[in-house]
């Protein structure tokens, strides 16, 4: 079968032919429909996220598809099953082996596609609005790097939720992105995010995808008692936030990483998709996915990434 795969530590990722994998105890193998691709994917090619799996391991961290072959000791899962999984392995290639407690069920009206977009984009916004800031309605939200893959799930959870959401993206079309999620205000990257932000009465919990000076600009911009959400650094530079600031304004900077709930919590993230899934068959969520594209374009697919052109998510199909 074929895998894009990183073979040895430094070295580049490439599609490969590798042997067809089988399940183990707990195990199920899947015929992978749909990989959603994602920045932590760049990061690992790197080896600077920190999750990056020891080499030689095929890319691809959330998947689609439908259960080829169970393990032993399988007993909630048959073949035929269709079902997601947050794997953070593995994803792009024909067939892959997960455990099966981490497979979720997929309701009928949600594709394959749509499934692979959701889980970490939409998971990362639902977790860390509702479990983490415990953002209310009526709240205002403001949301950095607004038509990205990550901060478009934010808008549209936020208005789920009854906040008013402004967003921060840059220019007209990826604003538009952003409008079109749900969006009451934009804010495009040339004009000076704290002085808007401060205009339309400031900013009650920050979800912020860029980092550098635009978290020091939206973290000016919080109202008292805000809450600050680093969700990544997609400008490259971490914040240094100032702690004295911290104090006079009463704010509260919330780390998340929905990875990490897999070790401690997995049962937060269970029911986030869940939840999720739920949403979409309902019709409440729609992933924005701007490119589609097969396994052999993988590459391609990461370079949208990397060049910062896609507005939304990029999915694989094997």
């Amino acid at each position: 079968m074929l895998a894009y795969r990183i073979q040895a530590k430094g070295a580049a990722a490439r599609i490969c032919e590798i042997d067809l994998p089988y399940p183990q105890e707990g195990q199920v193998r899947v015929a992978i429909k749909a990989c959603g691709l994602n920045f932590a994917d760049l990061l690992m090619q790197k080896g600077t996220y920190q999750d990056t799996p020891p080499a030689p391991f095929t890319q691809g961290m959330e998947i689609a598809g439908v259960v080829d072959e169970v393990g032993p000791g399988v007993s909630n899962l048959a073949p035929g099953d269709r079902i997601a999984v947050y794997s953070g392995q593995g994803g792009l290639a024909e067939y892959g082996v997960f455990e099966a407690e981490r497979a979720i069920p997929l309701p009928d009206s949600v594709s394959f596609e749509d499934a692979a977009a959701i889980q970490i984009a939409y998971g990362t916004s639902h977790i860390a609005l509702d479990h983490r800031a415990h953002l209310q309605p009526g709240e205002t939200l403001l949301v950095t790097g607004a038509a990205g893959g990550v901060g478009i799930t934010a808008v549209e959870i936020g208005k789920l939720m009854g906040a008013t959401v402004i967003a921060h993206a840059r220019g007209a079309d990826k604003l538009a992105v952003a409008k079109a999620a749900g969006a009451d205000h934009l804010i495009d990257a040339s004009e000076d995010l704290r002085t808007r932000v401060k205009e339309l009465g400031g900013a009650d919990v920050v979800y912020d995808a860029i980092g550098g000076e635009v978290f020091k600009a939206a973290f000016r911009a919080t109202n008292p008692e805000g809450r600050l959400l680093p969700i990544g650094f997609a400008g490259g530079d971490v914040p240094q936030i100032p702690a004295n600031h911290l104090l006079v304004k009463n704010l509260a900077v919330i780390g998340f990483y929905i990875g990490g709930y897999l070790s401690f919590r997995p049962q937060i993230v269970q029911d986030s998709f869940d939840t999720l899934f739920r949403w979409c068959a309902e019709g409440r969520i729609k992933p924005h996915i701007s490119h589609t594209l097969p396994l052999t374009e993988a590459e391609k697919g990461l370079q949208l990434l990397r060049d910062r052109t896609a507005t939304g998510k990029v999915v694989i199909t094997p």
